[in-house]
């Protein structure tokens, strides 16, 4: 039995695994996890789908430019929340050790954890990938800010709404700052 063959008959498994703990990530990751519709829950259903095709990727050993636009789908969620860099890559490694764990769980298969060398350098390269396009994200995001800051619309988004400031309160500070 060859490794091909482990990677069919333990796909499903492995990617659930890999879902799981990629989800488990989030704060709200009972919800994520428990909810497949994936209008109700887009990040779980971004989240499956990309991991899902990255992982038959790495099954066939393709190139990493293949997985790139599954990156874009999962990076540029996780680039908006409240991950570290390393936290937000984190889980693509998680694959290496969940296939690893799983061969070594299947007395037949259990011998192909000792062939998983290429398969877990492709992981350490999406891995990198990964960490560049978490930045490129987070470079846009940069860029969005500072324009906002530079046109002046981040007065819109980031100052109380002026029917705010009708308030008690608001009144006496303004009131305080404007010494009347």
């Amino acid at each position: 039995m060859d490794l091909a063959e482990g990677f069919r008959n333990h796909r499903e498994k492995i990617i659930n695994k890999w879902v799981e703990y990629t989800l488990s990530t989030y704060g709200a990751s009972s919800f994520f996890i428990k909810e497949r519709d994936k209008f109700a829950n887009p990040v779980g259903g971004n989240v499956r789908e990309a991991l899902g095709q990255m992982f038959r990727l790495l099954e066939k050993g393709a190139d990493s430019k293949e997985h790139q636009p599954y990156l874009d789908q999962i990076i540029s969620i996780r680039s908006v929340q409240e991950f570290t860099p390393a936290q937000a890559v984190a889980p693509l490694n998680a694959v290496k050790h969940i296939t690893r764990e799983v061969f070594l769980a299947d007395k037949e298969r259990e011998h192909l954890a000792a062939e998983l060398y290429d398969f877990e350098f492709a992981v350490d390269l999406l891995v990198l990938a990964a960490f560049d396009t978490y930045m490129q994200f987070r470079e846009r995001i940069y860029k969005v800010r500072i324009k906002e800051i530079k046109s002046g619309s981040h007065i819109l988004t980031d100052s109380k709404c002026p029917s705010k400031l009708v308030s008690g309160k608001d009144i006496q500070d303004l009131t305080k700052v404007n010494g009347n």
